[in-house]
């Protein structure tokens, strides 16, 4: 979990490195945005050692920090996975895609109209934004990124959205306040999965 900015940093550097294997090692272009996940979790965690660092606080880091976890993630996920699924399986990916853009919207709004803070509750941080509707847009952002990932027809993918909600049931459970900071805890594993699914053959990838 989250426990300080030594943790933070060291996981960034780690997964980041992950990052990169798997965009070099990608085999199609549309592939490109599911391998690049972990370099995005990657610096994800980078930057919330650089909040730890600050104690916490409005400052730039903690809006990085939330402009990747809220607006980013739901556009970001359901769209490389509808870029990465066969043409028979796009279809049904646009329901979490679409869910995403209005989830983001509504989070990018927020984010810029009302002060966003982060504070060290313990060995965890915690970060507060006034997002109204609180439960329909985390059930909005759960569907883009899980539901994509479940919808994606992949096995490494399906994979990938078991281990994330499994990850944020616990953490909910674990860490009812500090449940968006400690949502990026299975981070490492999660990009392990994706580097699973870069080396894994799929049609119309050359052969190398």
């Amino acid at each position: 979990m989250c426990w300080n900015a030594t943790a933070d940093l060291t996981a960034g550097t780690v997964i980041t490195a992950v990052g990169i294997v798997c965009v070099a090692r990608v085999r199609r272009a549309r592939d490109l945005p599911i391998a690049a996940l972990p370099l995005l979790l990657g610096a994800h965690r980078l930057v919330e050692a650089a909040v730890w660092h600050a104690g916490g606080g409005c400052g730039p880091a903690t809006t990085a920090w939330l402009v990747i976890a809220l607006p980013v993630l739901p556009v970001w996920v359901p769209l490389g996975v509808l870029l990465a699924a066969a043409p028979a399986l796009r279809r049904r990916l646009l329901a979490p895609a679409a869910a995403g853009a209005r989830t983001a919207a509504v989070l990018a709004y927020r984010l810029a109209t009302r002060t966003a803070v982060a504070e060290i509750r313990g060995h965890t941080l915690g970060y507060g934004v006034n997002v109204p509707w609180m439960p329909l847009v985390l059930a909005g952002h759960l569907f883009a990124t899980l539901g994509a990932l479940l919808l994606s027809g992949d096995r490494w993918l399906r994979l990938l959205a078991a281990v994330l909600g499994v990850g944020a049931l616990a953490c909910s459970a674990l860490w009812r306040l500090e449940f968006a900071s400690t949502w990026c805890a299975f981070a490492a594993v999660a990009s392990l999965l994706v580097l699973g699914w870069v080396q894994c053959p799929r049609p119309g990838a050359p052969v190398t």
